[in-house]
């Protein structure tokens, strides 16, 4: 992030407030106020009447963090951000698009406007199925108040997991509420209404005031598909092919600090990557939200590229509607893929069907940075959860073996009387932990400023690992998303169909073949059921059909981009009558198709040139076809308007010269 060293906002400039503009990255500003004998109130929210009133109470109780976690801080004003995701009411879970529901990208669209692009048929009418709030907490310690203090919360919404966004803006927004009251809302609201429309997978530089915010958005291929159709993805962002440019993040919340958040379970990364990977079940408990946020963000970017469709709530209370419907769970009940992050210990006892639970943070760390500047990019004064961890870096020793197998004696119950960095979990794990990666990291000791410096290099390190790692265990899936192009001579109206997919045997030929060089030396010997565990998971069928939708968008664009080029009369001149009757039936099929997209407003941008174009191969055949077979083929009224208007004849070797124009059926 860019900022000013003080944030004005420019008086000079009369910012007015676009509604549209403002709903393509925010839903509302939210400030929220905990009162002692009416609980959590929203006391504004601009624009006004965005929400309904059960998604007014669920915002308010997600917006403050558990009194308990906040017990070790007693200064005077202690600020923090965390962000939440909700579920929406009324909004059904997406199914899995498939390709025959997303429309073909021609390259010429590239450079046009957005409402001319073709859109996914899904994507009609549709509505986000979650919101995210983006928290700014401010809680101020006054003996002379009721309780001692007094909490409120600056909240963003947003249907967008843009964190590298509103986490910056929120360092701006907070205390700038603080300062001058409501009137902040609606000059952020003003300003972040002329932004222009967000572009995933692109670093955007957005103004603010006399601040410039700079953030690389998420690419498109690791954001939900519940809401937009995204249809500038392509192939060249496509998993599980390695990025050429891996400084360009791929996948969300690539601004999670990983190495301060699991820096003492660096050993455990790789089990956590495949109970993601897999979409095991996973409890995630830190001592405050900002924690237990950076944790279940971390955990999603670590399978990066994949597009991750396990629900994962970074900040999670009782008060969440989805909490009574875990908590009904009967003993031996499949708990539904979720993580959750949270800080109420409660959580340990009522979910307790949940298999895999994982306890990070250090409860000293519950004050403000005192770095001059975070790995996260945060400025002097930022609020906990941008500055880098002060956790020492655990060394092997006897001593720390037998403090494992205690922790995993006592269980997770342990956690109610003292905070301890730990896993619980059965899981048995495939993949062995790479200690030359570990070995790479950096411990900078106690320096404080030297500390920030190796977080962004030990984080670069690890971030570049788990994304070919990830890579590399995609990879056996390439096949299914393989291109085809007509060869010289082919005919370019015979689109071959794409490879059926069938587990047993993707299984049974990966047995016989291998994982590869890459993972073979860093997998146990059950590496292949942790393939079979990902293709029974939640994260497989999504991002496999969103994959080959790409792949058959792309095929499609190529193979109309060759019969856009396609010699007909040379094509014609190699074929038997047969050949040419089909000819005759697939370029029609293909021009009833592109009418269709006509009609329904998804047609490309040289949609009309592409249609004069296969009317004039349609008649250009149907001029060689023998006078029977045309006054057969004419017997069909919609066969017989395509064909109106008289073409040059054309004559070719050895066939009869047959021009027809418009001939009518007896």
């Amino acid at each position: 992030m860019s900022r000013s060293p003080s944030f004005s906002v420019k008086s000079e400039v009369n910012v007015k407030l676009d509604p549209e503009s403002l709903q393509k990255w925010v839903v509302a500003f939210c400030i929220i106020r905990f009162d002692l004998e009416q609980g959590q109130l929203i006391e504004e929210c601009y624009p006004p009447d965005c929400l309904t009133q059960d998604e007014e109470l669920e915002v308010a109780f997600s917006s403050f963090p558990d009194s308990i976690s906040q017990h070790q801080n007693r200064s005077s004003i202690h600020d923090c951000i965390f962000f939440f995701r909700l579920r929406r009411k009324g909004i059904s879970q997406p199914r899995n698009v498939s390709s025959s529901e997303i429309t073909e990208v021609d390259e010429l669209s590239q450079n046009t406007n957005d409402s001319k692009l073709p859109r996914s048929k899904s994507s009609l009418g549709t509505k986000p199925m979650y919101m995210y709030g983006f928290v700014f907490n401010r809680q101020r310690h006054d003996e002379r108040l009721r309780r001692g203090g007094e909490q409120k919360s600056v909240v963003i919404l947003s249907h967008s997991p843009y964190s590298t966004v509103f986490k910056p803006l929120l360092q701006i927004m907070g205390p700038l509420y603080f300062d001058i009251g409501r009137r902040a809302l609606e000059h952020i609201a003003a300003y972040v209404s002329m932004w222009p429309a967000p572009v995933p997978g692109k670093q955007m530089e957005l103004p603010i005031g006399n601040a410039l915010l700079k953030a690389h958005l998420p690419p498109v291929h690791s954001l939900p598909m519940d809401g937009e159709t995204f249809s500038e993805e392509s192939t060249s962002s496509m998993a599980p092919f390695l990025p050429n440019n891996q400084s360009v993040p791929q996948g969300l919340f690539h601004d999670s600090d990983l190495f301060g958040t699991f820096r003492g379970l660096l050993l455990q990364l790789w089990l956590l990557w495949e109970l993601q990977l897999i979409g095991e079940p996973i409890l995630i408990i830190a001592p405050t939200p900002p924690q237990c946020c950076e944790a279940v963000a971390g955990l999603v970017s670590l399978v990066a590229p994949l597009l991750c469709s396990v629900d994962f709530r970074p900040y999670f209370t009782i008060h969440d509607p989805e909490f009574s419907r875990l908590n009904a769970l009967q003993d031996g009940a499949t708990f539904p893929p979720m993580v959750l992050g949270v800080t109420n210990l409660f959580f340990l006892k009522a979910l307790r069907n949940i298999p895999h639970i994982v306890s990070v943070g250090n409860p000293a760390v519950n004050r403000l940075a005192q770095t001059s500047r975070s790995s996260s990019g945060s400025v002097p004064g930022a609020p906990e959860g941008f500055g880098f961890r002060q956790l020492s870096l655990k060394k092997f020793s006897p001593s720390n073996l037998l403090n494992a197998v205690k922790l995993r004696r006592d269980g997770p119950l342990c956690l109610m009387t003292e905070h301890k960095e730990a896993i619980w979990s059965t899981y048995p794990a495939a993949m062995k932990p790479d200690t030359s990666i570990l070995n790479r990291l950096i411990d900078a000791g106690l320096s404080p400023r030297v500390e920030e410096s190796m977080s962004v290099v030990n984080n670069e390190i690890l971030r570049r690992h788990f994304l070919e790692l990830t890579t590399n265990f995609l990879a056996p899936f390439g096949p299914y998303f393989r291109t085809t192009t007509p060869s010289e001579g082919c005919s370019p109206f015979d689109e071959p169909s794409r490879p059926q997919f069938s587990a047993d045997e993707f299984l049974a030929n990966l047995s016989t073949r291998g994982p590869g060089k890459f993972l073979a030396k860093r997998m146990r010997s059950n590496w292949l059921d942790l393939y079979r565990r990902f293709l029974k998971g939640p994260n497989f069928m999504p991002w496999f059909q969103r994959r080959c939708a790409v792949a058959e968008q792309e095929q499609h664009r190529l193979w109309r981009q060759a019969r856009m080029n396609s010699d007909v009369p040379r094509l014609m001149s190699k074929m038997p009558e047969l050949e040419v009757v089909d000819l005759f039936n697939a370029i029609e099929r293909h021009l009833l198709r592109e009418m269709e997209l006509q009609e329904s407003r998804r047609a490309f941008v040289d949609s009309v040139a592409t249609c004069q174009k296969l009317k004039g191969d349609l008649l250009t055949v149907f001029n060689v076809l023998p006078k029977d077979m045309q006054q057969l083929l004419l017997l069909n009224p919609q066969r017989a308007s395509l064909l109106r208007g008289s073409p040059e004849p054309t004559k070719l070797p050895g066939r009869p010269l047959v021009q027809v124009g418009v001939v009518s059926p007896r």
